[in-house]
C-alpha cells in the first residue's frame, strides 16, 4: 500500500509540475498576458502570440489536458462551443471568409505544447498554405475491405 500511494504522489507531482511548466496553462490562469478573445468557466480563446495569419486563434480548456479524448466532458462541450461561437467573427475581421481548423492530438501529430488547443487560422488563396492532403508525402493505400476492419475495431471501442 505505501509503494502504490508514492506511485500515486510521484504520478500526482508529476502532472502539477507540467501543468507549472505549461504556458498555456499559466495563460488560462493570467500569470502572462495574452490578447483573449472570448472565454467561459472551462475554456478561453486568444491570439495566437506566433500567427500564421492575421486572426490566428488558439483555443484551449482551461485545466490542463494533454490529449482531446482526455478531457471531461463538460470541458470538450465548452470547448467547441467557443469553436462554434468565434471561428466566424475570426474570419470576419481577418478579411478572409475561410479558415484551418486545427488540433494536433499528440506529439507525433506534430502538437508542441502537450496542452489541447485548436488553432483557428484564417485562409485565403494566396497565403501559400495547402489543403491538410497536402501536408501527408506518405499517404497510405487502404483497401476497402482494411477499412471495414478499422472501422469496426472504432465500433468496437465505442461500447
Amino acid at each position: 500500500m505505501i509503494l502504490y500511494s508514492s506511485l500515486i504522489l510521484i504520478i500526482v507531482d508529476m502532472t502539477q509540475q507540467q501543468q507549472q511548466d505549461c504556458i498555456l496553462c499559466k495563460i488560462a490562469l493570467k500569470k502572462i498576458p495574452a490578447h483573449i478573445i472570448i472565454e467561459n468557466d472551462k475554456a478561453m480563446a486568444f491570439l495566437d502570440a506566433y500567427p500564421l495569419s492575421k486572426g490566428h486563434t488558439l483555443i484551449i480548456p482551461k485545466s490542463h489536458y494533454s490529449k482531446i479524448q482526455e478531457l471531461d466532458e463538460d470541458s470538450s462541450q465548452s470547448l467547441f462551443n467557443i469553436l462554434w461561437k468565434i471561428t466566424n467573427p475570426v474570419e470576419k475581421a481577418s478579411g478572409v471568409n475561410s479558415s484551418t481548423l486545427a488540433i494536433h492530438n499528440g506529439k507525433e501529430a506534430g502538437q508542441e505544447i502537450p496542452h489541447v488547443h485548436i488553432h483557428i487560422i484564417p485562409r485565403n488563396r494566396r497565403d501559400g498554405a495547402g489543403p491538410v492532403h497536402s501536408m501527408f508525402k506518405n499517404k497510405p493505400n487502404i483497401s476497402s475491405y482494411e477499412m471495414s476492419s478499422i472501422v469496426e475495431e472504432i465500433k468496437k471501442s465505442l461500447t
